[in-house]
C-alpha cells in the first residue's frame, strides 16, 4: 500500500496497467530457468532460485555490460524449443496479470531462438501457444488480460527484410508491431531501410530502440530511417532540452527558463510516445549525462514538459522490478499521484498498437479500475 500527502491510501499493484516495453527474454522465472536448463542441459551459475535470481539481479548492476550480457545467454539457452518457448510466454502474461496489468506488447527476437531447430514460424506460433495459454489461464482465475508480439530484429545482424515479413505474416495470429533491438551504437535503423519501408507499405506498425545506448542521431534516425511511431526508451531525447536555472547563490535556485531543440519539440510537439524505463536506465547509463541516482533521471522534466511518457520494466527479471514497482519509484521520487499515475498509463493506451475502438475500450477499462480511488 502506499500513501501520498493527499491522505489518499491505495494499491498500486491493484492498479490496470498498459506494458508497452517488456522483454519475453529478460522476464523468465528463476526456478523455470533451473527445470529448463535441467531438461537441456545448460549449466547455470545457481540451482537455486533465490541465488539465481539474486545473481540475475546483481549481474544488470554490476556496471559491466559484458557480465549484464550474459544473463541473456542464459535465458535465451533455455527458450530453444516450441515447450520451452510456450512456458515461458504463458509464465509471462501470468505474472503480468498478477501485476495487474489489462494489456502487454511483448518484445522478443525469433532470430535468437533457432538452434533447437525449430523456424522463425514455428517460433512465433510456440510464443503465440503459450501467450494464448496465459490469457486463457488468467481469464480462468476471473480477470482479463490482452496481449500481443512485438516480433523484434536484432540491430547487428542482417535480417531486417526477413524478420519485417515474417511479423507482418504473423499480423493476424498475435504479432501487433516490430521492433529493432541490440547494440544501438554503430547499428542505425538506416541498416533496415528497406524492411522499415515495406513494413510502412504493409500499414503495420513499428516502435525502435533509439535514445539509450546513443543520443539525439540515433532518436532522429529512428523517426526518419525507422519512421518510428514509438521510441523505445528514447529518454536521451532530454539531452535536447536546455534548463536554465535561477541562481542567486541560495539553496532554493529554480527553473527560470526551458529550451527545446529542434529534435525535442518535434518528438514533444508531435506527442511521440517515449517507452521509459526508469530502472534499467539507471542499470545500463542511460541517464549517466544526468546523475547517478533515480531522482536524476529527465522523466520528471519530460512528463512536466508535455512529453508523452509511458512507463515501462524493460527487463523485469534483470532490473528485479515489476511495473507496480516503476509506479512506485515514481510515487516516492517525484511525489506523484493517481492523476499523475492515471495520465501515464492512458498514455501508455493511446500509444498500444490497437485499432481505435480496442484502445477506447482499453482506456475506459483502465478509467473504471481507477474509479473510486480518488484519480479518476
Amino acid at each position: 500500500m502506499t500513501s501520498l500527502a493527499t491522505d489518499i491510501t491505495f494499491d498500486i499493484r491493484a492498479l490496470p496497467k498498459v506494458s508497452l516495453h517488456d522483454h519475453l527474454d529478460g522476464g523468465l522465472r528463476p526456478a523455470t530457468i533451473i527445470e529448463l536448463a535441467d531438461a537441456v542441459g545448460h549449466q547455470l551459475p545457481s540451482t537455486d532460485p533465490v541465488a539465481l535470481g539474486q545473481w540475475f539481479r546483481d549481474s544488470a548492476d554490476s556496471g559491466s555490460l559484458v557480465r549484464y550480457l550474459e544473463t541473456f545467454d542464459h535465458t535465451i539457452a533455455v527458450m530453444q524449443t516450441r515447450e520451452g518457448l510456450a512456458r515461458v510466454a504463458q509464465e509471462f502474461v501470468e505474472d503480468l496479470a498478477d501485476d495487474g496489468v489489462v494489456y502487454g506488447e511483448v518484445r522478443w527476437a525469433p532470430e535468437q531462438h533457432l538452434t533447437g531447430g525449430l523456424s522463425l514460424d514455428d517460433a512465433v506460433e510456440a510464443v503465440q501457444e503459450g501467450l494464448d495459454a496465459g490469457v486463457e489461464a488468467v481469464a480462468a482465475r476471473g480477470r482479463t488480460i490482452q496481449v500481443g508480439q512485438l516480433i523484434t530484429a536484432m540491430r547487428h545482424a542482417d535480417r531486417g527484410q526477413e524478420i519485417a515479413e515474417l511479423a507482418v505474416r504473423h499480423r493476424d495470429r498475435g504479432a501487433v508491431g516490430f521492433d529493432i533491438a541490440g547494440a544501438e551504437n554503430g547499428f542505425p535503423p538506416a541498416r533496415f531501410a528497406d524492411a522499415f519501408t515495406y513494413l510502412a507499405q504493409h500499414q503495420f506498425p513499428a516502435t525502435v530502440h533509439a535514445g539509450e545506448a546513443a543520443g539525439i542521431d540515433s532518436i532522429v534516425d529512428a523517426l526518419v530511417s525507422g519512421r518510428a511511431q514509438r521510441l523505445g526508451h528514447g529518454v536521451r531525447i532530454a539531452e535536447d532540452i536546455t534548463v536554465e536555472f535561477d541562481d542567486d547563490g541560495g539553496s532554493d535556485a529554480g527553473v527560470g527558463m526551458v529550451t527545446l531543440g529542434r529534435v525535442a519539440a518535434w518528438v514533444r510537439d508531435r506527442g511521440i510516445p517515449l517507452e521509459i524505463c526508469p530502472s534499467s536506465n539507471l542499470q545500463t547509463g542511460a541517464i549517466e549525462a544526468f546523475g547517478k541516482d533515480i531522482a536524476s533521471h529527465p522523466i520528471d522534466l519530460l512528463y512536466q514538459l508535455g512529453f508523452n511518457i509511458t512507463v515501462n520494466t524493460d527487463n523485469r527479471l534483470m532490473s528485479g522490478v515489476s511495473l507496480t514497482d516503476e509506479f512506485e519509484l515514481l510515487v516516492e521520487t517525484f511525489d506523484y499521484d493517481l492523476d499523475d499515475l492515471l495520465d501515464l498509463t492512458l498514455n501508455a493506451v493511446e500509444a498500444a498498437f490497437l485499432p481505435l475502438d480496442s484502445r477506447t475500450a482499453l482506456a475506459e477499462l483502465i478509467a473504471q479500475g481507477y474509479d473510486g480511488t480518488g484519480g479518476a
